[in-house]
């Protein structure tokens, strides 16, 4: 917004003395300049930052196919089992393997070699 501010100016050095012509001008070049720029300064993907398998400690029953809750890092997460068939009673020890939005993907301690 700030360069089409500063190349309207320009436009009127140049000749063009209307001033809604140049209010419109503007308008038309901020909007424009706005959406052409945000491909250039988009924020990178935020990804997993679960790198390697890291324990958790279930805190209710995860059944098959459902989600449960999971401590991990002193906080209480959504969690589901990555295996559809498992179930997981509570306090069990288990491992986080991934992350999708809020919910932690975990697998059981025995599960993984």
């Amino acid at each position: 917004m700030g360069m089409s501010a500063l190349g309207v100016p320009f436009l009127s050095y140049l000749g063009l003395k209307s001033l809604w012509l140049q209010v419109i001008i503007w308008l038309l070049l901020s909007t424009l300049l706005v959406v052409f720029s945000r491909r250039f300064f988009q924020p990178p993907p935020h990804k997993s930052k679960i790198t390697d398998a890291v324990f958790g400690k279930t805190l209710t029953e995860i059944l098959p196919g459902q989600t449960g809750r999971v401590l991990y890092e002193g906080n209480s997460w959504r969690a589901r089992c990555d295996d559809h068939k498992v179930s997981l009673s509570p306090q069990q020890r288990v491992y986080v393997v991934a992350r999708e939005g809020t919910i932690l993907i975990v697998m059981p301690k025995f599960c993984i070699p």
